[in-house]
């Protein structure tokens, strides 16, 4: 069962592999048969995020910040005996960084050095190993965008010094230095404009807008909407873009391309979804508006359609089904502790 490359298992190095993307993307190449070091720093991330794999005798987990240079040799000391193959590697797939608006506004310097510092070293450690590398972009390349929907070939509409300039152009450098270390290096890369993604694993304080809604509507407070609430995403379930990210990896396709679910919703549309799913009583709350919050969020997938023939299976309604379903859980949990 499984992936492996003469009769060995495939290796992967997931950067930011305790984080809510990075778990699940470590749980589906566990599943494909691959061996799997996972590295976080935690800032983030969470312990409990990998936790069905702790014991896994094909996963190893490393604390380590990928500000700082990646030696493999170091990391794989680490590895409890669990690896007896020699010093290999197929993958990368650099999933670190702070991703929603409150964490890079709390941490912007740090969010900067890992999209600059964080993918130098792991396309380093890609280069001398031979290796495929998966960079995992944003929609925010694309800013405030002037087109909808929002194509691979836009070049997107960024204010580089406003508020979250910290991540919009930390996500594009990343994108840069891939590609020059693609044209340079002849480096195999992917580059996954990832849109907005939500799901379980996701933190009660994430800060993103599902996050918000759902356990303040659990919790009959009101739901902040920002502006007129006119403004709209695209929500992404995170099998769907699990599914995306590993049929990108083990193509041949180097990107960008654009992995989101293409049904567009404004948030005072959502924030009502909210509340009849969850059969709450909660009013909805106006508060203005952040400094250069997107006005439009919608992916193009075409290329995703074509070049990897993948398109996501789940709709908003079963996603939100899906999600109240883990966030009631994880307030239960969270109020039992609190006790």
């Amino acid at each position: 069962m499984g992936d492996s490359k003469n009769g060995r298992p495939f290796r992967s190095l997931v950067t930011g592999g305790a984080g809510f993307v990075g778990s699940h993307l470590c749980d589906r190449l566990i599943a494909e048969g691959h061996e799997v070091i996972c590295i976080d720093n935690l800032l983030t991330g969470r312990l409990g995020n990998i936790g069905s794999l702790e014991d896994h005798p094909r996963f190893v987990f490393v604390r380590h910040d990928v500000t700082q240079p990646i030696d493999l040799t170091h990391l794989l000391s680490h590895a409890q005996g669990r690896f007896y193959s020699g010093i290999h590697l197929d993958y990368v797939l650099h999933m670190a960084s702070p991703a929603s608006p409150k964490d890079y506004a709390r941490h912007p310097i740090h969010t900067l050095k890992v999209g600059g510092l964080g993918t130098y070293h792991g396309l380093g450690v890609a280069k001398a190993f031979g290796c495929a590398f998966l960079l995992a972009s944003t929609s925010e390349v694309y800013g405030d965008p002037e087109i909808n929907p929002q194509v691979e070939t836009y070049w997107g509409h960024v204010n580089p010094i406003g508020p979250r300039s910290c991540y919009d152009e930390a996500k594009r450098f990343a994108e840069a230095i891939t590609m020059a270390y693609f044209r340079q290096h002849g480096v195999r890369v992917r580059i996954a404009r990832i849109f907005n993604t939500y799901g379980e694993r996701m933190r009660l304080d994430d800060g993103r807008v599902l996050p918000n809604f759902i356990p303040q509507a659990l919790q009959g407070q009101p739901l902040t909407v920002y502006g007129d609430g006119k403004q709209t995403r695209s929500c992404c379930y995170v099998s769907d873009l699990v599914e995306g990210l590993y049929r990108l990896l083990v193509s041949d396709q180097v990107g960008p391309i654009n992995l989101g679910n293409p049904e567009e919703v404004s948030m005072l549309e959502l924030a009502r979804k909210v509340i009849e799913y969850t059969g709450s009583d909660s009013r909805i709350a106006f508060e203005p508006l952040p400094v250069d919050d997107p006005t439009r969020r919608r992916p193009d997938i075409s290329k995703a359609e074509t070049l990897l023939g993948w398109r996501p299976r789940v709709g908003l309604s079963e996603g939100l089904s899906r999600a109240i379903a883990y966030f009631k859980t994880a307030l239960q949990t969270s109020e039992a502790q609190a006790v």
